[in-house]
């Protein structure tokens, strides 16, 4: 939905740059929505760090892609949210710690 919203309403607000960025919020709130869908089919939740790590990448996703879409539609509107800046790294940091939290699952289970 985004992904189509940013195709056609905002093409003709934002510069290539923009479209490249919110394209990056996108296919990054995309590929977490297919990991978290995987996810929660084949794990249990049963250990702490796999809750953990859910909330890495709901948490991770969320600051990440919505920081870039804000950024970017704040800044085609003139009034940039600089603010915003530093959340999209802690964003991205959290959805690091999240594939560390996947990695250890997996591993985990092979020894």
């Amino acid at each position: 939905m985004f992904g189509a919203f940013g195709a056609h309403a905002l093409k003709k607000l934002l510069s290539v740059d923009q479209l490249k960025s919110f394209e990056t919020g996108v296919k990054y709130q995309m590929y977490h929505a297919m990991v978290l869908l995987l996810i929660g089919f084949n794990f249990n939740m049963d250990v702490p760090f796999q809750e953990y790590m859910v909330y890495c990448f709901v948490i991770g996703t969320f600051l990440f892609s919505f920081s870039i879409y804000a950024l970017v539609i704040s800044a085609a509107k003139g009034r940039k949210l600089r603010f915003l800046g530093p959340v999209t790294p802690l964003g991205g940091l959290l959805l690091v710690c999240g594939w560390a939290l996947l990695l250890y699952s997996f591993l985990r289970n092979l020894v």
